[in-house]
């Protein structure tokens, strides 16, 4: 009897094991095969609406009307400005200024799920009265439409989050209004973190911190409009971290087709949810130098400088699929 109760006991100590063992493997096979489909292996990133958004200057931040024939986003030399683009038969047309922008430094526009909003970053002042002197710390700010590309005059958004001596960067939103944000000297003990904040019908909730990658930096958020999923950026590369009950999973790096060493920055989803838009001052594979050719003269020099890919930023997209979480 007391070898087959140590037998029972090795046999059932086994099977606990075997589950254990079973359940780990199929967890750590699992998470990488979803993540790793998230951009095909044959996808190569490709440049937005080139001659026409995607100009020799820096652009970046593209956000979507609902039907995606409006684009948002921010172009800059001397200060950064939010711009507009419509698509008329399948064809981006030449940009604008917003209404609410082209004094102050103003970036990072992000389009609500339902195209009624758009929160931006500002340095404009908090008070009316100072005529010609911009903040010193960048805000969140919104607008509400009132029309066809008819804007509000922008609003501070007077939230616990929205602090006088703190910056705030790259806001994006859901469709329950979950607001997410870079704010990178809000806790000076930890690296650059991104916050996010509840929209509880009146008023935001107290700030707290998005934790996805370990004690890796967190900067550029964009949820899904689901909020099934955030796409962020950690040094130069963009990552994805996939909703999972009250927290989320261990990120994943998004592939070498998109991270390859440049600068990554300003992610944000189609409203269909099928294509990545980004910034990057990408220059391999889009251009290069005829090293064998004739040396460039001064015509040639400059023809390159005015190019798109002079290194300066460009609007780049690519095709995904995020699996549901």
């Amino acid at each position: 009897m007391h070898f087959l109760a140590v037998l029972s006991k090795e046999i059932v100590l086994g099977v606990i094991i075997t589950w254990i063992t079973v359940f780990s493997s199929f967890g750590q096979n699992q998470q990488p095969a979803v993540i790793s489909n998230i951009v095909d292996s044959t996808a190569k990133p490709v440049v937005f609406a080139p001659g026409v958004i995607s100009l020799p200057f820096d652009e970046s931040a593209a956000t979507f009307t609902p039907d995606g024939s409006t684009v948002y986003f921010c172009q800059s030399t001397v200060a950064p400005t939010v711009c507009f683009a419509k698509k008329i038969k399948g064809q981006w047309q030449t940009p604008e200024v917003v209404s609410f922008s082209g004094r102050w430094n103003d970036w990072d526009p992000f389009l609500s799920p339902d195209g009624k909003q758009i929160f931006f970053v500002s340095s404009r002042p908090l008070d009316s009265t100072a005529s010609d002197k911009p903040s010193r710390k960048t805000h969140i700010w919104v607008v509400d439409r009132i029309g066809e590309d008819k804007w509000t005059a922008p609003h501070y958004i007077n939230a616990p989050f929205n602090l006088d001596g703190i910056n705030n960067y790259a806001p994006t939103v859901s469709r329950l209004g979950t607001l997410c944000f870079f704010s990178p000297a809000r806790d000076k003990d930890k690296k650059r973190c991104s916050y996010y904040v509840k929209w509880l019908g009146d008023h935001y909730s107290e700030p707290k911190e998005l934790l996805l990658n370990g004690d890796g930096d967190i900067q550029d958020p964009c949820i899904a409009a689901d909020e099934s999923y955030v796409i962020f950026v950690s040094g130069n590369d963009l990552y994805v971290s996939l909703k999972q009950g009250d927290g989320w999973s261990a990120a994943q790096k998004l592939s070498a087709k998109v991270n390859n060493g440049d600068a990554n920055y300003d992610p944000t989803i189609s409203p269909d949810g099928k294509t990545l838009y980004y910034s990057s001052n990408r220059v391999e594979g889009f251009y290069k130098r005829d090293r064998k050719g004739k040396p460039l003269n001064y015509e040639g020099l400059t023809k390159e400088m005015r190019s798109i890919f002079n290194g300066m930023s460009n609007i780049l997209m690519v095709p995904i699929h995020v699996p549901k979480s």
